[in-house]
């Protein structure tokens, strides 16, 4: 098939998008299918003067195929890009999409995991991978996916604010300690905070600002993390995530020993089915679709708390869904193989 792989755009997680992008772009060739891979701000920018048949041979970057330890600056990467068209998509990328028998969408956060994306290319009769526009725009706010499960899993007590400089001394005084502060609509753990004190909230809500003052404030749980990935309807091995330093944020996530893994994880048989039902139970209320990776924290009662669910996790180097595929015994290409053809089962192109 010829396949165009999409990653990048202007979100806060384009680097670990563009890493995931290569490493998919390189299986998709490793199983024989014409690749070509594109940055969605960029588009054909970064092959100038190629064309056809050139572009699905073009080599790829090297600079994407590892993660900064710093989320990039959207202002800096906006304004480097030569195009003067409007919209989140570059020079020629629709097109490009248009005329491919499927798009394999790398993409994480605001720009291409929250549904716009999804519902552009459903318009335009585009095959795409993983869920559709409806659940993906869902299972991107974290409020409204917990409104939603909360009858279903067990999730830690929060609530969501948009607020501005002026109503933190209100925030800080009246929010309850220890807690979570985590944008509505990032991941990545970009912007993501634990406060213990309330010196440690005003800071988390004053950082909260740089991402437009959207925050959910949710009870911090205590305990290990266990993050469970589904694959075509089917239930992975959880994964338990050691941090070596801190929690499991932007930088322990992305770098190559920052944090052990391990897969599956040590917890009982019967914790085990636990948190795959629940998993499960979060996967079906979204109506999601063909993959996805759910996190959640095990307390030191033996109790599971979900906290959100990821419909574009990541396929980096150092990401969980391929470990636990892994776990499962089905290699990278062997995942990417599987993610495609449940995605064109289930937009009825296979």
């Amino acid at each position: 098939m010829k396949i165009v792989v999409l990653a990048g755009g202007l979100s806060p997680e384009r680097n670990v998008s563009l890493s995931s992008g290569t490493k998919i772009a390189q299986a998709l060739r490793e199983l024989g299918h014409e690749t070509a891979l594109v940055d969605m701000w960029f588009g054909l920018e970064d092959y100038p003067g190629l064309a056809g048949a050139e572009l699905f041979a073009a080599p790829f970057p090297g600079k994407w195929r590892q993660v900064d330890r710093q989320a990039p600056d959207l202002e800096e990467v906006s304004s480097a890009r030569k195009w003067s068209g409007k919209g989140d998509f570059g020079p020629g990328v629709l097109e490009l999409c248009q005329g491919t028998d499927l798009v394999f969408l790398a993409l994480h956060g605001q720009c291409g995991e929250d549904g716009r994306v999804q519902a552009a290319f459903d318009l335009l009769g585009i095959p795409y991978t993983g869920s559709g526009y409806l659940g993906s725009a869902i299972a991107m706010d974290k409020d409204l996916t917990k409104r939603l499960v909360k009858d279903l899993v067990n999730t830690p007590a929060w609530t969501f604010r948009a607020y501005t400089a002026g109503d933190i001394d209100a925030l800080t005084s009246e929010t309850p300690l220890p807690c979570v502060i985590k944008p509505v609509d990032s991941g990545s753990s970009i912007g993501v905070s634990i406060a213990h004190t309330k010196e440690e909230l005003r800071a988390a809500l004053e950082e909260g600002l740089r991402f437009g003052g959207r925050c959910v404030l949710e009870r911090y749980v205590k305990g290990r993390e266990i993050q469970v990935g589904i694959l075509d309807g089917r239930v992975l091995p959880p994964i338990e995530i050691i941090p070596k330093v801190g929690f499991y944020d932007y930088e322990n996530k992305y770098q190559a020993g920052a944090a052990e893994e391990i897969c599956p994880a040590p917890i009982t048989p019967e914790q085990t089915a636990d948190v795959s039902r629940q998993a499960k139970a979060v996967f079906d209320a979204l109506g999601l679709a063909v993959y996805s990776r759910a996190d959640f924290i095990l307390d030191g009662d033996g109790t599971f708390w979900f906290l959100e669910i990821n419909t574009l996790p990541g396929m980096t180097p150092t990401s969980l869904l391929p470990q636990e595929a892994a776990a499962a015994g089905m290699d990278y290409p062997a995942l990417c193989r599987r993610i495609i053809d449940s995605s064109l089962a289930l937009r009825g192109n296979h």
